[in-house]
Parts: C-alpha cells; structure tokens; sequence
C-alpha cells in the first residue's frame, strides 16, 4: 500500500491485501498493548486475534483520529471485554483501607531510563488486575480517573486508589530491579 488513505480504502472495501497490510503494521505493536491489559501473552494474543477479526468485519474507523489510535482504542476495548468475560474485572476494586500507606519508593520519580522498556512492561503486565487496566487507561490512553471509572463500572475515588498501589507496587519493582543490577554491575 502506497499510503494510509490506500490502506483505509482497502480494508473498507475487504481487500485481503489491505487488511494483510494493516495486520502486519500494527499487530507487533497491538499485541504489547493487548498483553498490558491481560497480563498474560496467551490472552493478549486472543483478543489481538478478536480485534483484528472485529477491525476487518466492521472497518467503522470515520477518521477522526489516527488509524492508529483507532486500532489501539479497540485492542483496549477488546481487552476490557475480555477481562470482563472472564470475570477479571469484578475482582478488581478493592477496599481503600486494604491499601498499605505508601512511601515514595524513587525520590523524584527515580531514572528509569536504565530499565530495558520489554521490562517495565512486563513488571505493568504484572500487577493485579485492577492496577494494571487503571495504570493503563490512565497513562497510556490518557483517561481521567471520571472517565476509568465510567469504562470500567467502578467510583472515581477507586481509580485514584488503584492508580496510587499501581504507582507504588511499579515503583517497589523497579526499585528492587535497580538494586538487582547494581549488585551484578
């Protein structure tokens, strides 16, 4: 495909072509947002193959973003759905008291500039299922907590709590890892 209106053209019009082209440019990428969600490379994989099946049966994308933040928003939307199915997400909200107090493990954020990115998403892929599809909705697809809390069927003071033990058991990993490599080097 010469461009992405070509490209848009063709998977609108169910070209094999097109739709090979656009699997082949995004899949790498949709599958690392797929696995944040789930948690799990076998799950990510199934609900990047549902996605992909959803985007070529109802190509809906009106152009209103880009191609890609429309194939993402639905690799989101997939895997919310399928944590959904699996009952992933009723388990999610937990107790404000059953948070620990939590310090501020990296003073100043910390330099996570050292960590190898395929890392710090797997310590994300990691967390409790809540955590992570808060940390995600809030950090890589820049919802309000009102907004995470609308998707996900849960109050907004949750998604603010669930965003702080992500924060805190992120911070709390990746402190752990930079002591980890600091004994080896």
């Amino acid at each position: 495909m010469e461009n992405e209106v070509e490209l848009i053209r063709g998977c609108r019009a169910g070209e094999d072509f097109a739709r090979k082209q656009l699997y082949t440019l995004y899949a790498e990428q949709m599958l690392a947002v797929c696995y944040r969600y789930t948690g799990d490379m076998d799950a990510a994989h199934d609900v990047l193959h549902d996605g992909f099946i959803k985007i070529f049966t109802r190509f809906s994308f009106r152009g209103e973003s880009s191609l890609r933040t429309w194939v993402t928003k639905v690799m989101v939307t997939q895997s919310l759905d399928y944590l959904r199915k699996q009952k992933r997400m009723s388990r999610m909200v937990i107790l404000d008291e059953h948070l620990p107090d939590i310090p501020d493990l990296l003073p100043g954020g910390g330099d996570t500039d050292q960590i190898p990115e395929e890392k710090l998403m797997a310590f994300v892929a990691e967390l409790p299922d809540g955590c992570r599809m808060v940390f995600n909705l809030y950090v890589f697809e820049n919802k309000s907590h009102k907004e995470i809390g609308e998707l996900l069927r849960i109050k907004e003071h949750s998604s603010t709590s669930q965003l702080h033990r992500a924060r805190f058991l992120l911070a709390k990993k990746i402190k752990e890892y930079m002591s980890h490599e600091e004994k080896k080097g």
